[in-house]
């Protein structure tokens, strides 16, 4: 099935010519690399490819060279054959308002993902959407370029947490060695994607910690970050989502829960786990979604009760799904 829906795809980027990429609402580094990645490989076919993105870019990716190509805004639909999604559950995910008419592929690495494209490759089981994308290369009939080969690179290590999340497989390895072999530079890539943050950000992130709760088990970590905060250091939301990177290195921590002010009374929660605690499921529960270790949702309420109830809540949830292995 696999292997056919691959072929399908490439078929379909054959008998277009002109076609956008985009991604979802606050993009990440697996979704920014692989939209470059599969540009280039669309490029090199003689196609005409605009990538657009309907959020701008968190930090520190924009203010990389290779990312200024990315349009923020919607997609002009006159003259397009294609668009291809990439990570986007359904359309609204992008943000797009003017591709309902158009042709798309839809490519995620999501289980949580409703097929509405013409043709939909979903694939839980790859690590990382440039994982997939890398796939497409045979069919295609593409020859790896040292230039794609860093792009894949760099979406496959941001989105196995540079190789320490549970989406790092065996495969995921073996894709990075062939992209290493065709020029990738994984110490270039690491000091660039990892030791970028500003004095503002690590500022921010000492405010961000110094709100850390503990539940009585020792199991659930709490952080919350209001708007004042991100005003008072000019940063955005988006560049703050590795935060919780930390609190989940705790001896005994399960589950981190993030309270990110959006508005007055809204609030987005992400989370962050490790083991068989199951983020997914537990943003299931509350209307969101995404992976195992690292899902969200979006919460509306008085802050006060939504800080001592969603914990518990998450508590309970964790606790009856430890009960059902």
């Amino acid at each position: 099935m696999s292997q056919k829906i691959k072929i399908e795809i490439a078929q379909r980027i054959f008998d277009s010519q002109n076609i956008a990429i985009t991604s979802h609402l606050r993009p990440d580094g697996d979704s920014i690399y692989t939209s470059l990645a599969l540009a280039e490989m669309l490029e090199i076919l003689g196609k005409k490819v605009q990538i657009v993105n309907h959020d701008p870019l968190p930090f520190p990716f924009f203010e990389f060279p290779e990312t200024k190509r990315i349009r923020i805004g919607q997609i002009e639909p006159e003259g397009l054959d294609l668009v291809i999604l990439l990570e986007c559950a359904d359309v609204s995910r992008s943000g797009q308002t003017r591709i309902n008419h158009l042709p798309k592929i839809n490519i995620d690495h999501h289980y949580s993902n409703s097929p509405y494209a013409e043709i939909n490759w979903i694939d839980p089981g790859a690590s990382a959407v440039g994982e997939m994308v890398y796939e497409l290369l045979e069919p295609l009939g593409i020859k790896l370029t040292p230039r794609i080969a860093e792009f894949l690179y760099s979406a496959i290590f941001s989105d196995t947490g540079s190789f320490q999340f549970s989406n790092t497989t065996s495969r995921a390895l073996y894709i990075c060695h062939k992209l290493i072999e065709a020029g990738a530079n994984p110490s270039s890539i690491s000091e660039k994607l990892l030791n970028n943050n500003t004095p503002a950000k690590i500022k921010l992130l000492g405010r961000v910690l110094s709100t850390l709760n503990l539940n009585s088990a020792g199991n659930i970590a709490t952080l919350v970050m209001f708007k004042k905060d991100l005003a008072e250091f000019g940063l955005k939301e988006v560049d703050v989502e590795d935060i919780t990177t930390i609190a989940r290195s705790i001896k005994g921590v399960e589950m981190v829960i993030f309270f990110k002010e959006m508005s007055p009374g809204e609030f987005r929660v992400s989370l962050r786990s490790k083991g068989q605690a199951n983020s997914a499921l537990v943003a299931e529960n509350f209307g969101g979604g995404g992976h195992m270790h690292a899902a969200g949702f979006t919460i509306i309420g008085e802050f006060e009760k939504l800080y001592a109830e969603i914990p518990k809540q998450v508590e309970d949830i964790l606790k009856k799904s430890r009960e059902k292995i």
